[in-house]
């Protein structure tokens, strides 16, 4: 096993591992900003270290944290999601220098990061892809024809896309010009290059995730699927698992196919294949995620494993500790993602002190988060405050937990998604699991609900007025 572990994230994900780490007996090393030095995952981590300079360009410079990696004496990096953790340059420095990267291969990394690839490797593979084109387009007029060929409407997206960037909706030839150089440009800023394909959209797809492992020694399961069909601007808000759209046989089929996914590239540790899934229930490679997912939560409360300790040990040379005969799935879990957004505003990320926080508890009721009161909501990172996980024995008792866990939920200081995901929860469609990737845009409407204002809000109201007049 590893003698240190340095983790190269941030928030909750670093918070997380670190929470792996210590079961595993393995001391960590947290690195921070300026402005998360005071931060909870940095207090819980046995070591921690500047990354800097500026709140994020440390986290991005690769270089230098495994410089840090080294002169901290840590023998393997955890990436986390998000930043470095999709870089196959990244996972090249830490074993260029002796340092295990936790989490697939560079090549695999690459190779599945690239869109096109990947749909060319699934093709190969037998496992059907959305009909679209395996090539980079480079001008509008090649676009055109080819778009005129799938049939509108379709989707615009970056090779090297994800989380919803370079990805445009075109329903006619004056979207895709519109869009067209705005997606290029889009993706050359996110991801450095600009090479765009074109696939044929589906319209009112579920959006289904098979959350895989594989070690070392060719051993590859799938935990089963995630939904996440609820998300507003490709982002994901609220995911569930096991979905209530799927039956046991689309699900071993499905399961099947993100195995022989897995397998067709090579891949080890921890990843996700995601499909498309359209109303008739014909399925459809979408991408593969190189990396641990936000959402692993859910999928650890239906199979009682530890992901993230799961990784560790595959990176340390470990054979799987589970087969795919002996993994079960037991009862239902919700994922809710507390976002410092303000639902009523477009979703617009807000900041700013956090003047209270009581988390929910109970039964089933899992809380992984990094703020707490006093905390700053800073502007600089993603908006998400923490993750709810609800788990019960049924869908129903899922979802009448998660209800009242986020009645009990107080976040004040910052507005949250916490009021509109009480509306959702509640929502009928929703407690029948009757939901596609357009639920948000096609309910929205009907999700209305007031800002909440506590008693002891207005008690500090009333008495900041008396206060100004007594001194006017």
């Amino acid at each position: 096993m590893f003698k240190k572990v340095l983790i190269a994230n941030r928030g909750e994900i670093a918070l997380r591992v670190i929470r792996a780490c210590k079961e595993l007996n393995i001391p960590t090393v947290a690195i921070h900003s300026e402005v998360d030095a005071t931060t909870l995952y940095v207090k819980k981590a046995d070591e921690s270290c500047l990354v800097g300079p500026g709140p994020v360009a440390g986290y991005l410079n690769l270089y230098r944290i495994v410089d840090l990696a080294k002169q901290k004496g840590a023998d393997a990096i955890h990436p986390g999601y998000g930043f470095l953790a999709e870089n196959h340059e990244f996972a090249e420095a830490c074993i260029e220098n002796g340092i295990t990267f936790i989490g697939p291969t560079p090549k695999a990394i690459k190779e599945m990061g690239d869109k096109i690839f990947a749909r060319q490797m699934m093709k190969r593979a037998g496992i059907q892809v959305v009909p679209g084109v395996e090539h980079g387009i480079n001008s509008i007029t090649e676009a055109e024809n080819i778009a005129r060929e799938i049939g509108y409407p379709v989707m615009l997206k970056a090779s090297a896309g994800g989380g919803g960037r370079g990805l445009r909706l075109c329903r006619s030839q004056e979207d895709l010009h519109k869009y067209f150089d705005m997606a290029r440009s889009e993706s050359l800023k996110a991801f450095g290059k600009d090479d765009v394909y074109l696939e044929k959209y589906i319209e009112a797809p579920r959006h289904i995730e098979f959350q895989i492992l594989a070690d070392n020694y060719g051993n590859t399961v799938h935990l089963g699927e995630r939904d996440c069909s609820i998300q507003r601007r490709h982002q994901k808000l609220i995911e569930v698992a096991p979905s209530p759209f799927m039956d046991s046989d689309m699900r071993k089929k499905m399961g099947e196919d993100a195995v022989r996914a897995a397998k067709t590239v090579g891949y080890t540790n921890a990843g996700t294949v995601e499909f498309l899934v359209d109303k008739n229930k014909n399925y459809y490679f979408l991408e593969m995620n190189t990396r641990i997912q936000v959402e692993h939560t859910i999928t650890e409360e239906i199979t009682g494993i530890d992901i993230v300790k799961e990784m560790i040990k595959i990176a340390a040379g470990e054979k799987l500790s589970v087969t795919q005969d002996n993994i079960e799935i037991s009862g239902s879990a919700i994922e809710c993602r507390i976002n410092a957004e303000d639902p009523r505003n477009n979703f617009l990320p807000t900041t700013g002190r956090i003047t209270a926080y009581y988390s929910p508890g109970g039964f089933g009721v899992r809380i992984d988060g990094n703020v707490y009161r006093g905390y700053v909501v800073p502007s600089y990172y993603d908006s998400m405050l923490a993750k709810m996980t609800v788990w019960g024995r049924t869908w129903e008792e899922a979802v009448a937990r998660t209800a009242r866990s986020l009645d009990e939920f107080v976040i004040r200081g910052v507005k949250t998604t916490i009021p509109f995901y009480r509306m959702i929860l509640r929502d009928e469609s929703f407690k029948k699991g009757e939901f596609d990737t357009h639920y948000i845009e096609n309910s929205i409407n009907g999700l209305v609900y007031e800002d909440e204002q506590e008693k002891i809000d207005l008690v500090f109201t009333i008495a900041a007025a008396i206060s100004a007049h007594s001194h006017s």
